[in-house]
């Protein structure tokens, strides 16, 4: 029962991140670089 609860919780904080960096994603920020090109050198693609 507790392998259960503890996958649970896992599967919840990864869809947690992965529904935050989509969101980022749908508002424009990259997730390389946090849309600071001076910082990321060139990876974005700004």
């Amino acid at each position: 029962m507790g392998t259960v609860i503890v996958a649970a919780v896992l599967a919840a904080v990864v869809g947690l991140i992965i529904h935050g960096m989509v969101k980022d994603k749908k508002a424009g920020k990259s997730v390389v670089c946090g849309g600071d090109c001076s910082k990321c050198k060139g990876h974005c693609s700004h």
